[in-house]
């Protein structure tokens, strides 16, 4: 049911590879799959840049969403991610400009794009930090998701 959720939004769902780099785009300890931070790149789509600057809140917002199918992908690298239940657990990283507060606008992209996926009364704890992300890309999400 999550792939066809996905293709309704216009995503064409194929698992992460599970390696990257020397760590694992995902790893599972008992029913929960904890992801590794996902960037804002889906094809020729690569999102970079400072938000509040360089890139402004409606593009931050889609690199969150971007960052979140991205998590799923993950996740659907170590397991059947039509098995995936609900997200527990997001935490999101915006790569500020000096001054911008907006980080809890900028993961509320990943957040509504995940609502419509498993549905607002199974959302998600979260956390929308701002910081200085690695190869000054816009926005980082990592999850922790329950499996059955």
């Amino acid at each position: 049911m999550i792939i066809k959720k996905l293709a309704e939004l216009g995503y064409d769902f194929k698992p992460a590879p599970e390696k990257t780099l020397e760590f694992n785009s995902a790893t599972v300890v008992g029913n929960l799959v904890y992801t590794s931070g996902q960037v804002p790149i889906l094809g020729e789509t690569v999102i970079t840049g400072k938000v509040g600057s360089q890139v402004d809140l409606d593009t931050a917002k889609k690199a969150a969403e971007i960052c979140a199918y991205n998590c799923l992908r993950a996740a659907g690298s170590v397991v059947d991610i039509n098995k995936v239940t609900r997200v527990v657990k997001m935490l999101g990283m915006v790569n500020v400009a000096e001054g911008f507060d907006k980080t809890a606008d900028v993961i509320n992209g990943a957040t509504e794009f995940l609502n419509k996926i498993f549905g607002e009364n199974n959302s998600h704890a979260r956390s929308a930090v701002g910081m200085v992300l690695p190869a000054n890309y816009s926005v980082e999400v990592e999850m922790i998701l329950a499996v059955e």
